[in-house]
């Protein structure tokens, strides 16, 4: 069996020795090396090559921010943070989220005992199965784009060659002229051979790029392409397709849906894990102020991590994005994102506006809050019209619940494709149920469902 190499780095010598025994736990783990400070880290990632790398924030001569960037620009590697639960710690380590890192653990607590050791060495451990498995998908897909474009250019090649290389009429059998006097153009059965034999290995090529992504269907039946620009909308045709690069904030200025209005008739829900926090960057910083709808989002995290995320990503987008409270009336131009340990809801109150509902029950999915959980309480809410979105996550959150809202015709479901997905694990969940409208990549995201509200 091949180990998976892991490099810890933590200016603690006790803090090195508890998380390489929590990781050779898992046999399939080794730890390659340790470093105690951020020039160390990146010096042994560069010399070591390891397959992933768990990394503490606050170290001597250089922090694990630095040494983060570094790695990640000269020589890309998956990093688990090692996250304190201070209020430094929590912004420390979204920031590290936004340079590159593929996920983050919180430190066991001394006080934690026993229990909350062994529960950290577990999502650790998962993490790191996750993130080098993406990583190694990656480079697999990097692969076959290269191949595939590879023997484009090949196959195109000889087919110019071709055209530049006529066959003599005492060669071919056919006469130099047809008999209307035009000229009658001959191949060369060596460049046709050539050409065949590249356009074979490029349709084998073709369909193993076909077949290694997710195989399923949208709800439109068409097969999943997430990298074909014609699957990007598969429920529009090119006469009805829109050109959505022109959408913008103004467009939605003096309807009765303007910003932070609590009347309107359509709702965005949106389901994210790992990977989530950059995916959320993108994608609210790019929606109108004016959406003429609120945005209820799950991102799995621990308790206090989503306060801060909110108000990192309230200062990078034109809409409003805070965490969400106990009985918010919802608002257009608002993005609200469920506390890390409570389900979030959307209800509707007794004055017949919609509001958020919070619950600490028991967790779903192992998650809390629960993607399906918010998914399943839009299920009574018909009179509105119901955008949901998945983004990049492991595990499979929100795929039931967005199956069962499929079935019920609600107006769109958008997953992320796999070419932007950190993890591909949520939406290819849902793909493989069947209630997928669009795949779209993230950097369209936006404008996608702001197409699908016009």
């Amino acid at each position: 069996m091949t180990t998976k190499k892991v490099l810890v780095v933590d200016d603690s010598a006790f803090m090195r020795t508890i998380i390489s025994d929590l990781i050779i736990q898992d046999h399939s783990f080794e730890i390659i090396g340790t470093a105690s400070n951020g020039v160390d880290a990146v010096h042994k990632v560069m010399e070591l090559k390891p397959d992933a790398v768990t990394l503490d924030v606050e170290m001597p001569i250089q922090n694990g921010l630095v040494a983060l960037q570094s790695i990640m620009t000269d020589c890309p590697t998956p990093v688990i943070m090692l996250s304190s639960l201070t209020e430094e710690g929590r912004s420390e380590t979204l920031s590290a989220l936004e340079y590159g890192a593929f996920d983050f653990v919180c430190k066991p607590s001394p006080a934690g005992g026993t229990k909350d050791i062994h529960k950290v060495g577990e999502m650790l451990r998962e993490k790191l199965h996750t993130a080098i498995a993406s990583q190694e998908r990656k480079r697999q897909l990097e692969r076959l784009r290269e191949q595939g474009e590879r023997l484009k250019r090949e196959y195109a090649a000889a087919l110019s060659t071709e055209e530049l290389v006529p066959r003599p009429p005492h060669q071919s059998g056919l006469k130099s002229r047809t008999d209307d006097g035009n000229k009658q153009r001959a191949k060369s059965p060596i460049t046709s051979r050539a050409a065949a034999k590249l356009a074979a290995k490029e349709m084998q090529t073709q369909r193993s790029m076909e077949d290694t992504p997710i195989i399923g269907r949208t709800r439109a039946g068409k097969p999943v392409a997430p990298n074909a620009n014609e699957e990007l909308h598969p429920i529009c045709n090119h006469e009805e397709r829109l050109d959505v690069t022109h959408l913008s904030a103004l467009e939605f200025v003096g309807t009765a849906n303007a910003a932070n209005s609590t009347r309107f008739e359509q709702i965005v829900a949106i389901g994210t894990s790992t990977g989530g926090p950059r995916a959320l960057k993108e994608l609210l910083s790019a929606l109108p102020k004016h959406i003429p709808a609120p945005i209820l989002v799950v991102q799995h995290m621990p308790p206090n991590f989503t306060k801060s995320l909110a108000e990192r990503l309230n200062n990078y987008s034109d809409i409003e994005v805070r965490e969400a409270q106990h009985g918010d009336v919802l608002q257009t131009g608002v993005a609200y994102i469920a506390p890390g340990g409570m389900h979030m809801m959307a209800v509707r109150n007794a004055e017949g506006n919609y509001s958020i509902a919070l619950s600490k029950g028991e967790p779903r999915n192992g998650h809390r809050p629960s993607v399906d959980s918010l998914f399943e309480s839009l299920l009574p809410l018909k009179g509105l019209k119901r955008h949901i979105v998945l983004l990049t996550g492991m595990g499979s959150d929100g795929a039931k619940m967005m199956k069962r809202l499929a079935d019920e015709g609600v107006t769109s479901t958008f997953v992320e494709s796999e070419e932007s997905c950190v993890v591909f694990g949520m939406p290819r969940a849902a793909i493989e149920l069947g209630c997928v409208s669009q795949v779209i990549p993230l950097h369209q995201m936006a404008k996608s469902i702001t197409h699908a509200m016009k």
